[in-house]
């Protein structure tokens, strides 16, 4: 989808979501864009980055940004985003159709401090950086509730929860490190070469806080990390009582098998004659367990 025009401070800027064939044809009918560009800047397998072109003056962003699977269940991937300066239009490419995005680019628009493209382009990198908070905050969140479910009854459930939540953690930690790193590279590049004070500003607010989130998704994937360590201490302990339980328990039994696997044998044995013999032969089973539990016990394996 190719949305109208619209104007930033004298900038025109085409609004793109979900390109088709016959819409990327007519980018490059009208506008003149590189076919090798579209392709570039509408890939979903792109991580972040920032080009130049100095024969053509354009300049191109690409920037990560969450893409929620499963809202609910907190299932998050990373999904890119574009921006691209192409003679003196910017165009912008949401090709996963991101909600965050497209608050992002709406709220810089609707800033009145924005006065420039370039303060556009920062303010919504800031505002996308900005929408990794909320879904650390519901992390946090989910990984209380999980930590608590520590000192009860382990579920499956509850392990899938965890398995979910680090695959998130995963996802959107690698994101907020390659845009913060890629955050750090802007004011090096073409696009910060120049700048005023008052971009200078935003390029330093913006890493602000870029490395306040990824601080944050740091602290978060270090806890549950230690949670999904106690919930395999706490199921291999778990583990291990039961296969105790039932080995002590398999050698008990084992003592009145033997003993009456002897005295069933069709052989003269010592007292098998003898009126209540098989009163004897559980006495000496019951001797041999407890002599046997009191020996385990001692040498502290019960």
């Amino acid at each position: 989808m190719i949305k109208p025009e619209k104007m930033i401070n004298g900038t025109k800027w085409i609004e793109t979501i979900k390109l088709t064939s016959d819409e990327r044809v007519k980018l490059e009918d009208e506008y003149g864009i590189d076919e090798d560009i579209i392709e570039y800047v509408t890939d979903k397998d792109e991580s972040t980055n920032y080009v130049y072109d100095l024969n053509e003056d354009d300049q191109l962003f690409i920037f990560l940004a969450p893409y929620a699977l499963d809202r609910a269940a907190l299932r998050y991937i990373t999904q890119p985003f574009g921006m691209l300066l192409h003679k003196g239009v910017l165009f912008t490419f949401n090709q996963s159709h991101i909600p965050e995005v497209n608050t992002a680019l709406y709220s810089a628009k609707d800033n009145p401090e924005v006065q420039t493209v370039d303060a556009f382009i920062l303010e919504t990198l800031f505002a996308v950086v900005d929408s990794f908070i909320p879904i650390s905050r519901a992390i946090t969140k989910k990984r209380n509730y999980l930590d608590k479910m520590l000192n009860r009854k382990t579920k499956n459930t509850d392990l899938v929860s965890l398995s979910h939540l680090q695959q998130t953690l995963t996802f959107l930690s690698s994101a907020v490190q390659t845009n913060l790193s890629e955050l750090n590279r802007l004011p090096k590049t073409h696009f910060g070469a120049g700048a005023n004070q008052d971009k200078l500003d935003l390029f330093e607010d913006v890493q602000i806080e870029g490395e306040q989130v990824q601080r944050m998704f740091e602290i978060e994937t270090q806890v549950v990390d230690r949670i999904d360590h106690t919930f395999n201490s706490i199921a291999n302990n778990n583990l291990n009582d039961t296969m105790k339980f039932l080995t002590i328990w398999s050698l008990t039994m084992a003592v009145p098998t033997i003993i009456t696997g002897f005295y069933g044998m069709n052989v003269k044995l010592p007292l098998a004659t003898m009126q209540g013999a098989w009163m004897i032969t559980v006495g000496i089973s019951a001797v041999l367990i407890i002599a046997m539990l009191v020996m385990l016990k001692m040498r502290r394996r019960m």
